[in-house]
């Protein structure tokens, strides 16, 4: 559209106009004001437009006038509901003034500070943590209603044949939380049949009389998407007024929908996955209790049978049923300890690893092995019992290739014991975590991403559960771990992704 331009003289009459600016001047002016065949000229301003001295343009167009300095401007004159940008162009004769019409170009600046703020809400509603599902369900229909401008926003459930209210922000009563309806009856019939969504601005004039919906419902203004749970169907979130729209969905009013459809389907996922894994600590609660007291006091008391045994006699039989026990004894041990490891550390404290790693290897059966700490203070951030149980299983599991016997730490801070195996513990280079070397026998190449996984070992007398456990404690501090070579061809097991202290 091309600007309206009319000229001013020094009394404020108009002296010419453009046929833009005549008939924006036409529609401002009073009946009585415009002259034959609609003419503006000869007509001064402030007398042939009602109300205009109260203006900002007469404010604008009298500072150009007095200073002789251009002014530009944007205002919204409300008896033409219309925004103008207006650039005045003064001279000792009068103004040159040219007006544009930008109320296209508020209403779209509008509508984006609009769509700003709902996404800025939602991502409000949804990291809120104290908020339960139901909670922030309704409230992003509340959220939903506001921004399209209509009254009922909800979320259906559909089971057999049947659509299920299950969240709602609504004035309609048949929207209402617990409300059920056939689905033959319900727009979400032909909502759970689109991949896209389903929008209706005019029911009654878009084919909707005598539909089963129409009719129960009386919806005019629709715009819903379907909800679905790890690809399946779970119902419909929805928007609807009894009242027609007077302009169809905008491609962001449309987006924020379906935003809010996929954030929906998310969370229901997300809860199913919670259950799963609520289910799933039951039965390891149930397992570790069955461990705990249904294996363990046969074993007890068939340790205390042998012992009495190996004071009545010397028997070759005595040494091998003690290894079983023992081997037995480790096992419960360790299955208790995969039972235990799956919960999440929510809490982690700084933990000095230098200090806990050589505390670790005290309790260690070291296997005439040596441990080197190549840092004297490291701490991070993490559960110092779970961190221990770490570090023992790996210490374990280096000094399994090495012989028994016992170490002592000298004035080098390395604890030094026989010829077996040397195990070193110390910052990675990148600082982002910690390793535990080896020089023994090294793993395969091709086995170093097996051996975290439950039942791998390669001793007769292993239990497999060691590297697991391993694995699991990493994974409950939400850090990595990786098993590489050595420096010196053994083992390393690289922990990264750990929090400083």
């Amino acid at each position: 559209m091309a600007d309206g331009f009319f000229a001013l003289d020094a009394d404020w009459t108009v002296a010419y106009a453009n046929e833009q600016g005549r008939r924006i001047l036409r529609s401002a002016m009073s009946d009585g004001a415009v002259g034959p065949g609609e003419s503006v000229e000869g007509r001064n301003l402030w007398d042939s437009i009602p109300g205009s001295t109260e203006t900002e343009f007469h404010e604008q167009y009298h500072r150009a006038m007095e200073t002789q300095e251009p002014v530009s401007f944007d205002s919204y004159y409300e008896p033409l509901d219309t925004w103008f940008e207006a650039r005045v162009f003064p001279s000792e004769s009068g103004l040159s003034v040219y007006l544009r019409d930008v109320t296209e170009q508020r209403e779209l600046e509008r509508r984006q500070r609009e769509s700003l703020r709902a996404i800025q809400r939602l991502y409000a509603v949804s990291s809120d943590h104290e908020r339960s599902f139901e909670e922030k369900v309704e409230a992003i229909l509340t959220l939903g209603c506001e921004y399209l401008d209509v009254p009922n926003g909800f979320l259906t459930r559909i089971a057999d044949g049947t659509q299920h209210v299950e969240v709602s922000h609504a004035e309609h009563p048949l929207l209402q939380p617990g409300k059920s309806c056939p689905l033959d009856e319900a727009y979400c019939k032909r909502t759970i049949e689109r991949d896209d969504l389903l929008t209706v601005v005019n029911a009654s004039e878009e084919g909707w009389t005598g539909d089963p919906a129409y009719e129960t419902f009386g919806l005019e203004t629709y715009i819903g998407g379907k909800v679905e749970v790890d690809g399946e169907r779970y119902g419909t979130l929805c928007f609807a007024a009894t009242t027609p729209r007077g302009e169809p969905f905008t491609d962001t009013q449309r987006t924020f929908v379906e935003l809010l459809t996929r954030w929906v389907s998310y969370e229901l996922e997300r809860q199913r996955a919670a259950a799963r894994l609520e289910r799933e600590r039951d039965r390891l609660e149930q397992f570790a209790s069955v461990v705990s007291h249904d294996l363990r006091n046969p074993l007890t008391a068939a340790r205390g049978r042998l012992d009495l045994l190996a004071d009545e006699t010397d028997s070759e039989h005595v040494e091998p049923i003690e290894r079983s026990l023992s081997r037995m004894e480790t096992l419960i041990e360790d299955l208790l300890t995969l039972a235990r490891e799956g919960n999440d550390v929510d809490d982690p404290k700084p933990v000095d690893l230098a200090a806990l790693a050589r505390d670790a290897w005290e309790t260690t059966d070291d296997g005439d092995g040596t441990l080197s700490v190549t840092v004297d203070e490291f701490e991070i951030l993490a559960d110092e019992a779970r961190l221990r149980q770490l570090l023992e299983n790996l210490f374990r599991n280096s000094v399994e290739h090495g012989s028994t016997g016992s170490g002592t730490e000298s004035a080098d801070g390395v604890e030094h014991g026989g010829e077996g195996v040397t195990i070193t513990v110390g910052a990675t280079a990148s600082g982002d975590g910690f390793y535990v070397a080896d020089d023994g026998e090294g793993i395969p190449e091709s086995e170093r991403e097996e051996v975290f996984e439950t039942g791998y070992t390669t001793t007769s007398d292993g239990t497999g559960f060691g590297l697991n456990i391993v694995a699991e404690i990493v994974d409950a501090h939400g850090w990595s771990v990786r098993a590489v070579e050595s420096a010196e061809g053994g083992a390393r097991f690289e922990i990264t992704g750990v929090d400083p202290a």
